[in-house]
């Protein structure tokens, strides 16, 4: 007997047929996203009831029958629940005050959704933001999500919006969000609209910054903080906060100093230098504690030396500590990145482990320094401004200590990706990949903070490297909004330094990226500009092969079966099965294009036979596209072996192609109905990964099928959808197949 899960999946399928819609469309018109609504139907996950009964509408279909079977599902569960994602900062012990803002806080959250908090530098914006999203946990099951946005953090610019979604995203793990701003936003709204997520964002510069980050409808909520008043932020109410109130602010300064003060004058003088700002008061408090022979009055004094609230607070923490403390204090005004550990630190210093330990820990005692979790520091903006306007006064060795970062930061980054399987390298160094890429996880806007002060202070060693060393990384998160940059500036980095084969292996990396975003004519020009400088017969095999896919997909097959071919004849040179089996693979795909298939069918039988394992699928598709016509059950059994390869080794690009081909080749043998389901599968795997250039293949043939099967509304969508890429993307070849395509489909209709 079915069990409840599959009763409902059965039923959800049902309302997709019902639809005639694709997988994408039905989530569209449903207000889910795809990659939601492709769990729901492969049973991954039971959608919660207002899903369902949006699913319901879609179709016009009653949802009240199906109350009961959700029941069930959602009782029996159809896989454990995801862990609640929590990238908060910890909650201040000594958080003092603030009763009135924090309740109306609460409140605007639980009747708008959203609030903006606004106020003075040091004024505890953030704090306040922290105290009421961990209050308000139970509240938010999915997660607390936290988002730096640098909007004046010294050294650094605001986060673009896009960058910004990019990683909002991510911390949904959606980790190949859409090429566009816009696509970016809409998706992060439709995630968050099936969660129950408070998003803090923190330290906007404007609310042009902040807009396409809020949620739309849904139970989810935002906090944001600035020290501008947001007031342009429609359906955004601002709370703003004033230095804390007398009262509050002694018993503040009194917890930080760890005593109950008596002298009620010196107190108040103490009060009144530091302005009511809370980072000011706690400062001015630690100093204290750590001068137990000092009175009040003695702090009092010594604050009315200096006349600026900050100077007067930062140097009397600064001045509590010893020369070694000291000097790193002002190193780290000028470290790059949101945050560090103690061994950057040590990089920084040049101080051995224990020394830099020590020293930190004196730097969260004066709160000059925070760790918002164990061995992970940062430090607030203020005070970071503050430590570099010293540095750059009082310490000559600052650049070189910077210097000292950006090539611990590559060694380390070095050292992680050894550990990473690749295909350009043999065996993987001795260390768990799992570690390593988290590692690159943790530390990926540090590491491009590095790249740009490499970049700031002509460090073509660290600018040259860096992206060679994350090249793993990023090809498991293409899409990533930094890669083609930091490559374009890695191979012209190389060129200074008369590193001709890295420049070319860094263009040709520079190509595959600019190809993967679907920029064809950029990445043909980084890949011509590699081959011209001269790679050795490795790299040139490989740059011939990712040319004529280029030049494939521009439509000139003549020009890509002789790459194709040129690459066959140099991995043969270096002896490389691999390599050829590929050439003979894609060399048929062309010639079965143009044509000849009974050539294509022996190119791709040759190219099977030379490779194992994953190698032979590419050559097994071609095999079984071109046999479709007439050898079916040849055709099946080839291109279900090239999907059981990609399945057995998950490669999800691999299935998607696999699954559109079976999709094209069913269309052919007559068998409709199967091609529409292998086709819409392909379209599910292929969401999460945001390559275009596959999807444009795809959405060509999948409207070839429903134009070919009588479902032509539906292939107007889908050729639309592609005119519509190929223009954004200066593909007139693809524009021009879709523009005909369409024009047979909308003639059809009339």
């Amino acid at each position: 007997m079915p069990s409840p899960q599959e009763r409902l999946v059965a039923q959800l399928t049902q309302i997709k047929e019902l639809s005639g819609l694709s997988l994408r469309a039905l989530a569209r018109q449903a207000g889910l996203s795809s990659s939601s609504l492709s769990r729901y139907l492969t049973g991954q996950l039971v959608p919660p009831w207002e899903a369902t009964v949006a699913l319901c509408r879609a179709v016009g279909r009653d949802p009240r029958p199906l109350r009961a079977v959700w029941a069930e599902a959602a009782k029996a569960g159809a896989a454990p629940p995801t862990p609640r994602r929590n990238d908060l900062p910890a909650d201040l012990f000594d958080f003092t005050g603030r009763e009135a803002e924090s309740a109306l806080v609460v409140e605007l959250l639980r009747t708008t959704g959203a609030v903006a908090i606004d106020g003075m530098a040091g004024v505890g914006k953030t704090s306040l933001a922290v105290r009421v999203a961990h209050r308000l946990a139970p509240t938010y099951p999915d997660g607390g999500l936290y988002l730096d946005l640098h909007g004046f953090t010294p050294g650094q610019e605001p986060l673009e919006p896009h960058t910004a979604l990019g990683r909002l995203l991510g911390a949904l793990d959606v980790t190949h969000p859409p090429a566009g701003t816009a696509e970016r936003a809409a998706l992060w709204r439709s995630e968050l609209s099936r969660r129950r997520v408070l998003v803090v964002l923190d330290n906007a510069v404007d609310a042009d910054q902040v807009r396409p980050l809020l949620p739309g409808a849904g139970k989810s909520a935002v906090l944001v903080t600035s020290r501008h008043r947001l007031v342009s932020l429609d359906g955004v109410p601002p709370v703003s906060l004033e230095p804390l109130a007398d009262a509050d602010a002694v018993h503040l300064f009194g917890r930080a100093a760890g005593l109950a003060p008596t002298d009620e004058e010196a107190v108040s003088e103490v009060v009144r230098q530091c302005g009511g700002l809370p980072l000011a008061l706690r400062m001015a408090g630690a100093r204290l504690r750590h001068r137990p022979g000092w009175t009040v009055a003695v702090l009092a004094e010594r604050l009315r030396a200096t006349p600026s609230r900050f100077d007067s607070a930062f140097g009397m923490s600064l001045r509590q500590l010893d020369t070694v403390q000291r000097r790193t204090f002002r190193l780290l005004g000028v470290l790059p990145g949101a945050d560090f550990d103690a061994a950057v630190a040590g990089a920084l210093t040049d101080l051995p482990p224990d020394r830099v330990g020590v020293a930190l820990e004196e730097l969260v005692d004066a709160h000059l320094v925070q760790e918002p979790s164990p061995g992970r520091y940062r430090m607030h903006d203020l005070i970071r401004q503050y430590a570099a306007d010293i540095a750059a006064d009082e310490e000559p060795q600052a650049e070189a200590a910077l210097r000292r970062v950006l090539r611990h930061y590559l060694a380390q980054a070095v050292a992680h990706d050894q550990t990473l399987p690749a295909p350009h390298r043999k065996e993987p160094s001795p260390g768990d990949p799992a570690k390593a890429m988290a590692w690159f996880d943790l530390e990926y806007v540090n590491l491009v903070a590095c790249f740009d002060a490499a970049v700031r202070l002509g460090v073509d060693e660290v600018v040259a490297e860096l992206p060679q060393a994350m090249r793993v990384w990023f090809f498991r998160h293409r899409g990533t909004d930094d890669q083609i940059r930091l490559l374009e500036a890695a191979a012209a980095a190389a060129a200074r330094l008369g590193r001709d084969q890295q420049r070319a292996a860094l263009l040709a990396d520079l190509g595959y990226a600019r190809a993967a975003a679907g920029r064809l004519a950029e990445a043909l020009s980084a890949y011509e500009l590699a081959d011209q400088s001269g790679p050795d017969d490795h790299l040139a095999a490989g740059l011939a092969l990712r040319i004529g896919f280029v030049r494939r997909d521009l439509g000139d097959l003549k020009a890509a079966q002789a790459q194709f071919r040129r690459a066959r004849e140099l991995f043969e040179k270096i002896g490389s099965h691999a390599g050829q089996s590929q050439a003979l693979a894609f060399d048929g795909w062309v010639t079965l294009h143009l044509g000849r298939h009974s050539e294509a069918v022996e190119l791709a039988r040759a190219s099977v036979a030379l490779a194992d394992g994953p190698a032979q699928i590419t050559g097994l598709v071609t095999l079984g596209v071109a046999l479709a016509s007439h050898d079916p059950a040849e055709s099946l059994r080839t291109l279900h072996e090239a999907l059981r390869l990609s399945e057995q080794n998950n490669l999800q690009h691999n299935q998607a192609w696999c699954h559109n081909y079976l999709g094209v080749a069913l269309r052919i043998m007559g068998s409709a109905e199967k091609a529409h389901e292998h086709h819409r599968r392909a379209f599910e795997l292929l969401e999460p990964l945001a390559e275009v250039q596959l999807e444009i293949d795809f959405l060509h043939t999948y409207a070839e099928t429903c134009r070919a099967t009588g479902r032509y509304d539906e292939a107007l969508v889908l050729l639309d959808r592609t005119i519509k890429l190929a223009r954004e993307l200066g593909r007139p070849h693809d524009e021009e197949l879709a523009l005909a395509a369409r024009e047979l489909a909308a003639s059809s209709v009339a």
